[in-house]
């Protein structure tokens, strides 16, 4: 099944392997899946990723992080913020801060795809993909 969202596609299937305590999930890999991968293994909530297959069959595996004895998943919540269908644009000075900086939000800028706190420090603004925490 081809998704026109694959952001959302791609936080969907990390929320569902994260209730199922799954230790790795299979996304469809693109750019932007790739590029929020890294910024995700940066920031430290998932362990990390590879890409596998050939052609337009490739797929990330994403590696899931749990703490303590109960595997309490790292990531409490996932939330796409701009859809298809509506956009949402954030300038340098109206950046989120998600949860008071407990959280992360991802911005896709003409730098490429980084973190909130990144984009404050190299002073871009861009397109809200999604928050995390």
């Amino acid at each position: 099944m081809a998704t026109n969202d694959t952001i959302a596609d791609m936080l969907t299937r990390l929320r569902n392997a994260n209730l199922a305590r799954h230790q790795t999930t299979q996304v469809p890999s693109t750019k932007m899946t790739r590029s929020i991968a890294k910024v995700l293994r940066d920031e430290g909530f998932i362990a990390d990723y590879q890409e596998r297959g050939e052609g337009v069959k490739r797929h990330l595996v994403i590696s899931l992080k749990y703490k303590g004895k109960n595997r309490q998943p790292i990531i409490t919540a996932l939330k796409r913020i701009s859809k298809p269908g509506l956009r949402v644009y954030s300038n340098k000075k109206d950046l989120p801060r998600v949860l008071g900086g407990i959280g992360v939000a991802i911005i896709s800028t003409s730098n490429g795809i980084m973190t909130d706190r990144e984009a404050r420090r190299k002073n871009l603004g861009g397109e809200v993909l999604c928050y995390i925490w």
